[in-house]
């Protein structure tokens, strides 16, 4: 389209020195073209005057073509760095909105985690009281017994690992929406193994109360057993004395 305004403006000067060369200048002539300077100078002076002033305007189109051009280019550009611009946003956005799902899904994991570590806390705490009571009893049936007393020491070392276990458990909770899926696994594993420690615990605890319900059935036999040589012995003298 410029190429063809460039070559229809120059074909009209063309046209028009052409006439002018052959007919000379016309009777009619607007004066926002000549001024009225024009009556003044000659027919010839004249032509050359409108052949200087379609050039100049031949030029300012020029000119304006170009600055049309450079301000399409400019355009289209602009329009490609805004193409390219939605796009990043689409991404971002869809980049964003998948990090608020996993980060909803980790706030999740983590509250479920610290609620399975309150359960585990609050069995701690009921466990180290049962040992408590437990030590109590032991102490009470039999103090001689070192072998109780040293799967009791055990048994509290192992409620104090389970202590420390737990605790840095819940520290790693803190963390859990940062972490991946990874550590929740480990999470689980670590609870799975608390869990089989706290039955194989609870074996032990069972175990001890057996031992010291045998005691205190061997203690009652050995009572009654000294009661019933008690008897015996005053049976023999009561007999004695009659005798006399």
């Amino acid at each position: 389209l410029e190429d063809c305004m460039d070559f229809s403006l120059a074909k009209t000067i063309s046209k028009i020195e052409e006439k002018l060369e052959k007919r000379g200048l016309p009777d009619c002539l607007d004066d926002d073209i000549i001024p009225s300077i024009g009556n003044e100078i000659g027919a010839e002076a004249q032509i050359r005057f409108l052949k200087a002033k379609l050039r100049v305007m031949q030029e300012e189109l020029n000119s304006v073509v170009c600055e049309c051009r450079k301000k399409d280019d400019e355009n289209q550009n602009l329009k490609t760095r805004l193409k390219s611009t939605e796009d990043e946003n689409t991404r971002l956005q869809r980049t964003i909105n998948m990090q608020h799902s996993q980060t909803e899904k980790y706030k999740m994991l983590s509250q479920e985690a610290n609620k399975k570590s309150e359960g585990l806390q609050q069995e701690v705490i009921v466990l180290e009281k049962e040992l408590e009571n437990l030590k109590r009893v032991q102490k009470q049936a039999a103090i001689g017994q070192s072998a109780t007393e040293v799967h009791l020491n055990r048994a509290l070392e192992e409620a104090e690992r389970y202590k420390v276990e737990l605790n840095k458990l819940k520290q790693s909770n803190k963390d859990v929406a940062n972490q991946e899926l990874k550590t929740i696994e480990e999470l689980k594993t670590e609870n799975k193994k608390l869990q089989k420690q706290k039955g194989e615990l609870m074996t032990g605890f069972k175990k001890q109360l057996k031992l010291i319900d045998i005691l205190k059935r061997q203690k009652m036999h050995i009572e009654a057993a000294k009661m019933l040589s008690f008897t015996e012995e005053e049976f023999m003298k009561a007999l004695e004395w009659g005798n006399y």
